[in-house]
């Protein structure tokens, strides 16, 4: 709630690496390494909460990244055509300001051609499992206990 109205604030970065690693014909050798994502490139549609979340939320002078390193990849079929949408989980675990806790993305994969794959995934996690606190301000009454993560991603070969 803010100012006494329901808000979604929504916060984007392009500042996120990664590497993928599959054969759209053998989908069980897929493999996902771990994504980065540089914390203090959050943006909101507020210059003033940008600083709030750097600085109180996620602590990224301590923290400068955000981590996923997967340990499963669930759903897999033996392969995929190009242009099929594969419905996947990732499990893994989720590192914010040094705590590490496991989560599932529910995904989504799509081999665009033999040599690009875009995907996305996503989950929704609670503040407080990971020990994150949101600053008490007088123009929000209040804030809910979750998260949405949305990662929309292109895998390229190299």
């Amino acid at each position: 709630m803010l100012q006494g109205a329901p808000t979604t604030v929504v916060g984007t970065t392009d500042q996120v690496a990664g590497q993928i690693a599959l054969d759209p014909s053998d989908l069980d050798s897929a493999q996902v390494g771990t994504i980065l994502i540089d914390a203090r490139t959050f943006a909101t549609d507020s210059s003033q909460r940008d600083r709030a979340i750097q600085n109180m939320v996620l602590k990224t002078a301590q923290n400068e990244y955000i981590s996923f390193t997967p340990t499963e990849l669930v759903g897999l079929p033996d392969g995929a055509s190009i242009g099929e949408a594969v419905p996947v989980q990732v499990i893994g675990d989720l590192t914010i300001d040094g705590v590490s806790r496991p989560v599932t993305f529910d995904a989504s994969l799509t081999p665009e051609s033999a040599d690009r794959l875009e995907g996305s995934a996503s989950t929704t996690i609670r503040y407080a499992d990971w020990g994150i606190t949101i600053p008490q301000v007088p123009v929000v009454t209040g804030v809910a206990d979750t998260v949405r993560l949305e990662l929309d991603f292109a895998a390229q070969a190299a």
